[in-house]
């Protein structure tokens, strides 16, 4: 059809729609004078009723939607945020919700009639988000505002302030320490170590110093790995010096004593071959010799400092300690320990699904008042070998793990979790995995790098409500 075509049906159509008009009309008894204002009032009195009647059922929509008592609850800034609601898609279309941009957070259906706000909210402030839809053809959009609050995070509150260089006996606010052990052609792989210190928050509130300590130690000679913790107590003025004391005097004794000890190592292997008795009474009163004594010798050179200093008591240099020495042989490894004070030392193997502690912490069914290297009594304790110190033999291991209560407390809570290997299990989740809410990065305990130490002690950033005390660990993988 071309446009004359067109034209001219249009103009039939238009003349067919005039006579039915003028019949109705003439049907209705409406005086040809009067027709065309009839006409002007018919048309002006329908369309405002048309209009009436479509903004009627706009606020009976938007009644429905303001019943429904949309609240959008207060959030955390920089916490996942997630809030489900429904809408009446059957009655309204073109949902969009103004300023969820500025927030952090963003509207997405997640079903039909279904609506999610999620995100990560970044900033702390109170917004009014306003929910924008459409309702009936030709109405302007309607509009709802919805309030919502979002708290500040309870890490944001606490200050980071640097200890002074000059306190004495100043140590620095986190330490870091990586052995990587070179394996020999051949032969089976080589464990590698691992140890990080972080101040703790409470400290780092009023920029006092980190109170804990760690050691690490490889005798290339022998092939002996030596592992020390320890925590200063936050009572005693000068723990951060016990506990640096204590670490290094372990470290330093142990690594002489293993050196070069034929008789020792040959002991061990008796004891493997034949656990009798007398093979395992040689091999403690040994192991006396070197962990007994190497605590002795740290509390001895506690004791030096001092005596002195006119000014301090032993007990100001307060410390706990644990250290394990452990040794790869054809049959399998050898692990010894000695543990006084809180914390936690465990072997854990997932291949066989085994947690083994390495120990008893000095403490009750909660985390509270326990015992230090500086207390004379820890070394008349007729039960010092039963209690304090282990040995085992176990073919191989995942990592052993030394740590301060500041690392425990949160991850166990009580000592009976210590004993549940489900809780280690669930521990080394949490290495592995990190703090997704946090933001907090996994460790990879199977990196033979340097970057693993920088990755272990961002992750003791984690956050724990209550539990901001130094956080130290240290791992043989």
């Amino acid at each position: 059809m071309n446009r004359k075509q067109r034209l001219a049906s249009r103009r039939h159509m238009e003349a067919g729609f005039d006579q039915l008009l003028k019949r109705a009309m003439d049907c209705a008894g409406v005086p040809a004078s009067d027709r065309q204002d009839f006409l002007n009032w018919a048309v002006c009195n329908e369309w405002t009723r048309f209009r009436e009647e479509r903004m009627n059922k706009r606020i009976m929509i938007e009644n429905r939607v303001r019943n429904l008592g949309l609240r959008f609850p207060n959030g955390t800034v920089k916490k996942e945020y997630y809030y489900e609601f429904a809408l009446p898609t059957d009655e309204i279309s073109d949902v969009e919700l103004v300023g969820a941009e500025d927030t952090g957070l963003h509207l997405e259906q997640v079903a039909d009639g279904l609506f999610a706000l999620k995100g990560r909210p970044m900033n702390v402030t109170d917004y009014k988000l306003t929910l924008r839809y459409r309702t009936v053809a030709g109405e302007p959009a309607s509009e709802l505002v919805v309030p919502v609050a979002f708290n500040p995070n309870p890490r944001d509150l606490w200050k980071n302030i640097p200890t002074n260089e000059k306190v004495h006996y100043y140590k620095p606010d986190s330490a870091k320490e990586y052995v990587k052990v070179a394996s020999a052609e051949g032969k089976a792989p080589r464990k590698n170590m691992v140890a990080v210190s972080q101040r703790g928050r409470s400290h780092a509130q009023e920029g006092k110093p980190r109170d804990d300590h760690f050691g690490l130690c490889h005798c290339d000679e022998s092939d002996w790995y030596i592992l020390t913790v320890a925590d200063g107590a936050g009572s005693a003025r000068y723990s951060r010096k016990g506990s640096e004391i204590a670490c290094e005097t372990v470290v330093d004794y142990c690594r002489g004593q293993l050196r070069d000890n034929p008789e020792f190592e040959e002991a061990i292997r008796a004891y493997q071959a034949d656990s009798s008795e007398e093979n395992r009474t040689d091999v403690t009163r040994r192991l006396i010799h070197i962990l007994y004594n190497g605590a002795l010798k740290a509390h001895e050179a506690i004791r030096d400092v001092a005596d002195a200093n006119e000014e301090v008591k032993m007990r100001d240099f307060a410390t706990t300690l644990m250290f394990a020495i452990c040794k790869r042989y054809d049959f399998g490894w050898f692990i010894a320990s000695f543990w006084v004070g809180d914390g936690a030392m465990c072997l854990y193997d997932a291949e066989t699904g085994t947690a083994k502690l390495l120990g008893t912490p000095d403490e009750g069914e909660f985390s509270g008042q326990t015992r230090f290297l500086t207390m004379r009594e820890i070394f008349h304790d007729p039960d010092i070998v039963a209690r304090r110190m282990r040995m085992t033999i176990v073919p191989d291991f995942t990592a052993l793990f030394l740590m301060t209560d500041g690392v425990s407390d949160p991850m166990f809570e009580t000592d009976l979790n210590l004993r549940d290997y489900s809780k280690w299990e669930e521990f080394a989740g949490k290495l592995r995995d990190g703090f997704s809410d946090d933001g907090i990065s996994g460790v990879t305990l199977s990196d033979d790098s340097e970057a693993v130490a920088d990755g272990l002690l961002g992750w003791l950033d984690f956050w724990s409500p209550g539990n901001h005390d130094d956080r130290t660990i240290a791992i043989l993988y």
